[in-house]
């Protein structure tokens, strides 16, 4: 899109040299041809820092903007965002595409549907009622059971299982609110990435990412109906026990483990083989490794037993 098309929809003055935006994209990771956006004080460092050729940002953050960049001003970044964020979403389902391929040795029931685009390795399992969307990508050896929706442009690797009615690639739970209340959509333009030798139960979503990717890394085990929100990445070997919940931006080391109804806040950080026991409340980031955690509020598991302890004491008194 034309720079100064993007400023007359998100109603922000622009006088300068108009240039092509390609694609919306994070401070961090956007490019020349690229625009992005500041709706939190907190991220003005990585305004400085930032490549894109285009930030949106109201009157507050404007002098961060470094020289090169195009600042477009207006009173709700946030909200704006999430009004360009439409005219940036890929189509849904695309017919110039080419026609799907099916790897040698791959068996997919008459029942599968297959879109434009998508790419199937060698030797799968595809089964009945299964959806694999535009330009999406299944590994070789892999098996996905009935009823799976694996949306656009998500990649699933090699030698990973996908058990009865789980969703790759949903929508995050994205929407901007606006002074009066009410919901704008935030399209979510990023994927899903399942790396190798992945099994993941039924019932299970897991959201793509707005911008980027939400990565599942090599030998995750993710049990039933688990909720792994947008552009979260779980480590190598981590495992997510039946009805765990991941909020969005959170980023897990290798082999943490999540118990049963467990949960995270978003935008954490969870340093490796960290375990948290069933129905624990994570709100802050752990950098220590190797602990093992409780409870809500959460504390170590060893003083969560003692606390246990001590309640019940007071009850039988």
């Amino acid at each position: 899109m034309d720079l100064k098309e993007i400023s007359k929809i998100i109603n922000s003055d622009f006088d300068g040299i108009s240039f092509n935006i390609t694609k919306m994209n994070t401070l961090r990771d956007a490019s020349k041809s690229e625009i992005s956006f500041v709706a939190n004080s907190k991220y003005i460092k990585e305004i400085e820092s930032s490549n894109a050729g285009a930030i949106i940002v109201d009157k507050q953050t404007k002098e961060f903007v470094p020289n090169g960049c195009v600042a477009l001003v207006v009173d709700n970044p946030y909200l704006e965002m999430a009004t360009l964020s439409k005219y940036f979403a890929p189509p849904i389902e695309d017919d110039s595409l080419a026609e799907p391929v099916i790897g040698e040795g791959s068996s997919v029931s008459p029942k599968a549907e297959i879109a434009k685009g998508a790419v199937i390795g060698k030797n799968c399992t595809i089964m009945a009622h299964v959806y694999i969307g535009a330009n999406a990508v299944v590994g070789d050896n892999t098996v996905i059971y009935p009823s799976v929706t694996i949306y656009r442009d998500c990649k699933v690797g090699s030698d990973c299982i996908i058990h009865a009615n789980t969703t790759i690639g949903s929508d995050g739970f994205g929407f901007a609110t606006n002074k009066l209340g009410e919901h704008r959509k935030i399209y979510q333009n990023g994927n899903v990435v399942v790396e190798d030798n992945v099994e993941i139960g039924s019932s299970t979503t897991i959201d793509r990412a707005v911008f980027g990717t939400t990565l599942i890394k090599y030998g995750v085990r993710i049990d039933n109906l688990v909720q792994v929100g947008h552009n979260c990445i779980i480590g190598e070997h981590s495992v997510l026990v039946a009805q765990s919940g991941i909020s969005g931006s959170t980023t897990m080391g290798r082999n943490v483990v999540m118990g049963g109804q467990s949960a995270t806040a978003g935008h954490l950080s969870i340093a490796p083989f960290t375990t948290m026991a069933a129905r624990s409340g994570v709100t802050k980031s752990i950098s220590q490794s190797g602990m093992t955690f409780a409870g809500f509020p959460l504390m170590e598991h060893k003083l969560w037993l003692k606390l246990q302890g001590k309640i019940a004491r007071l009850i039988k008194q």
